[in-house]
């Protein structure tokens, strides 16, 4: 083939990060890798079309998934050809998330994909970097749906807050088994025979720093945790209680407090466009360790994502949900703007995904072991604030539709609310964690991801079988049934409040993790 007529790649159009400089041109010679999205292989007669599937509330195992709703080997030989054409490396192949790995030089990807490649510097750090779309041959227009990584700028931000003064004598923190208790866990439960996946994108976690803090909280044998390493990125500490480690142990701390018995893997990627994809696809597709639930607390407002990008991790997390997981996501801490560059209001991706479980956060006050207040975390303007607000991007979905989801503030259009629901988050009121060898306290919606993911290993063991997609039971059982939530009527996160049933920025509320127990096993589990 002569690949010589292009045409560009739709929703793959860049900017520059608000505030970068373009410094240089890129060593024609640095080695990338870049992962190619391709399109769901057609559906076969009388085969439901993903969408279908999902909104169905069925679900396929994940080989099933592969042989249905995978890439058309056919689709990975024209990459190939085209790649091959170009002096690019195919690698991994990865059928089922409809990604093919291309490895070659910065001068080979630029003239492959027609591309002006460049050093940007951003905030005392350099990135690679382009501007405009992405070009691909017209021969592949139809077969490719993204191509992520020829821009490596760090794509997602941490949500998680140091409290004012974060040391453990002087804050006033609870630790996940006392807030887990204020929630009503199940406690005939452990989360035994469930994995728990949890995605970073930097910093790492010390053994001997989990063992002492489930050691303090008095679990025993400490849960197992493990990491995977996804586009060669591994499980590397910084010793910066300020940096990704004090990420990485909260989510593992948190899920670990409240489901001691379930195996915690770690997904490490590089904190790009394509590492942050291909971790979701390999943890939801993971044969091996087969994670019934993800928990994710990196995000950022959907402008800052490319249109492609939307989409595609969008199909990424509709592929988890049809294969019986669910996916738990930090809605964001900076209130409705979510720290948008130009001050509108935006919600928090991939927390905005349908397909999301979105955790907003609270300010919890526990006397004794019960809940003595709970309002909407804002500690704006000098702190954070739970993020929530309506999508830009996505459409109402239908589960959504008795919501009362308000227009957007900022669009005036009606799209997909946010978060669904919620739970402690304020670092003032916030987790004891330790990192780096030393105890502090800990908030933000970070916490409420992985908490969330807990709870939901905790029904998963207790029902049998994953809950899965809990999103569709979630607004039309399950919140509506009698004390399933501590609902939230107080408070605001700068342009939504608080009020009765659903709102944007405590969703449904914190949990009555029993209660909702109860409600799933009698509504059925399927996400129907």
């Amino acid at each position: 083939m002569a690949f010589d007529k292009y045409v560009k790649l739709p929703g793959s159009e860049r900017k520059p990060m608000p505030g970068a400089a373009k410094t240089g041109v890129l060593d024609p010679n640095e080695p990338m890798h870049v992962t190619v999205v391709l399109r769901e292989r057609p559906a076969a007669k009388n085969q439901p079309s993903l969408a279908e599937l999902v909104a169905s509330g069925r679900r396929v195992s994940r080989d099933e998934y592969a042989a249905q709703y995978g890439a058309d080997p056919k689709d990975v030989q024209e990459v190939e050809k085209f790649a091959h054409a170009h002096g690019l490396k195919v690698g991994q192949v990865n059928l089922p998330a409809r990604t093919v790995a291309l490895t070659g030089s910065c001068s080979a990807f630029a003239k492959a994909f027609q591309v002006d490649l460049a050093t940007y510097q951003y905030q005392g750090s350099a990135y690679r970097g382009r501007t405009g779309a992405v070009n691909i041959p017209t021969e592949l227009s139809d077969i490719v749906r993204g191509v992520h990584g020829l821009d490596n700028r760090p794509q997602a931000k941490t949500h998680f807050r140091m409290a004012t003064d974060a040391s453990a004598a002087a804050a006033t923190s609870y630790t996940a088994v006392q807030i887990a208790h204020a929630y009503n866990f199940p406690t005939s439960v452990n989360g035994k025979g469930q994995t728990i996946a949890i995605i970073e994108l930097g910093g790492g976690y010390k053994s001997a720093d989990l063992k002492a803090y489930f050691k303090s909280l008095k679990i025993s044998p400490a849960p197992s945790v493990s990491a995977v390493s996804v586009d060669k990125a591994k499980n590397k500490p910084t010793g910066d209680t300020n940096g990704p480690d004090t990420e990485v142990m909260l989510d593992i701390e948190v899920a670990g407090a409240v489901a001691p018995g379930a195996k915690i893997v770690v997904y490490f990627a590089p904190n790009t466009d394509a590492g942050f994809l291909d971790a979701i696809n390999q943890a939801a597709m993971d044969k091996t360790h087969k994670p019934s639930v993800i928990s994710i607390s990196w995000g950022g407002p959907e402008s800052s994502w490319t249109a492609q990008s939307l989409q595609n991790y969008n199909s990424a997390l509709q592929a988890a949900a049809a294969v019986g997981v669910t996916v738990c996501c930090a809605s964001g801490d900076n209130g409705s703007t979510d720290g948008s560059s130009d001050g509108s209001d935006q919600v928090d991706f991939p927390s905005s995904s349908p397909y999301s479980l979105a955790c907003g956060g609270t300010s919890l006050d526990i006397s004794g072991s019960a809940i003595a207040s709970e309002v909407v975390w804002n500690d704006l303007p000098n702190g954070g604030a739970t993020g929530g607000g309506v999508s830009a991007t996505f459409p109402l979905p239908s589960y959504q539709a008795n919501a009362k989801v308000p227009p957007s503030a900022a669009t005036g259009n009606q799209g997909r609310g946010v978060p669904d629901v919620s739970g402690d988050a304020d670092p003032q009121t916030g987790y004891l964690v330790q990192a780096d060898g030393s105890q502090f306290v800990v908030g933000g919606t970070s916490a409420v991801a992985p908490l969330w993911a807990g709870l939901v290993a905790l029904f998963n063991q207790m029902i049998g079988t994953p809950v899965g997609y809990l999103n569709p039971n979630l607004y039309q059982k399950v919140a509506l049934a009698a004390g399933t939530f501590n609902d939230i009527t107080s408070g605001n996160n700068g342009d939504y409040k608080a009020g009765p049933g659903w709102d944007a920025c405590s969703g449904w509320g914190s949990p009555n993790g029993t209660a909702i127990l109860k409600a799933l096993s009698s509504a059925g589990s399927s996400g129907s």
